[in-house]
């Protein structure tokens, strides 16, 4: 999907949705704040939320007491309601609109995280450049915060078709640049009330 074709689809999504009308809608996102705090350890320093749409995961992690908050979306539309949620506290973070697959720099950060957005790109060409951002993006030390759809879970979300991965397979795509920490499977459950496997993961970037 070119990335024009890719903004429409989600503007169209988070303009004519509530956040209870999507799947991935969570109230309290406790696995990625879990995961998050086992990666930063003591320290709470500079993390970037990638793919954060309306996701109440930015204000757990203000009130944790990160740094430098950033969270990227393609969607502006996304963007705009989560700040207006957040009200003034929406100063306290960087609100980036951008594509991932084509962003050239993010400056740099201890953590990145994403939740359902990787499972998103299938295309080799997409992914590789993602993987080049990550590694310009994380400092050796850094940690990448990873859930998709796990192997057996969905094969498509919002009308999309998107990549299973289990521990092997994410070992295979990230390569000897990350070893990993913790890896587990999570069962989401959407507002409808239906089960979606989740494989998780915490890896360090070592080289």
């Amino acid at each position: 999907m070119k990335t024009m074709d890719k903004v429409q689809h989600w503007e169209e999504v988070y303009q004519t949705k509530s956040p209870l009308e999507v799947s991935w809608y969570e109230p309290d996102p406790q696995q990625s704040v879990d995961l998050i705090l086992t990666a930063a350890g003591s320290s709470r320093g500079r993390i970037i939320d990638v793919g954060g749409g309306q996701s109440f995961l930015v204000d757990r992690l203000i009130d944790a007491g990160f740094a430098h908050v950033a969270v990227l979306d393609i969607s502006n539309a996304a963007i705009e309601a989560t700040k207006a949620r957040l009200g003034e506290r929406a100063s306290n973070v960087r609100w980036i609109v951008a594509d991932i697959t084509q962003a050239d720099s993010l400056g740099a950060f201890d953590i990145w995280h994403d939740r359902a957005v990787f499972h998103f790109i299938t295309d080799a060409e997409d992914r590789q450049r993602y993987l080049d951002l990550l590694k310009r993006t994380l400092p050796i030390g850094g940690h990448f915060v990873v859930g998709t759809f796990a192997v057996g879970g969905p094969e498509k979300c919002s009308g999309l078709q998107i990549q299973q991965y289990d521990a092997a397979a994410m070992q295979e795509t990230l390569g000897p640049s990350f070893e990993p920490v913790k890896c587990c499977q999570y069962e989401h459950m959407t507002p409808s009330g239906k089960s979606q496997l989740f494989f998780f993961g915490i890896y360090q970037r070592v080289m």
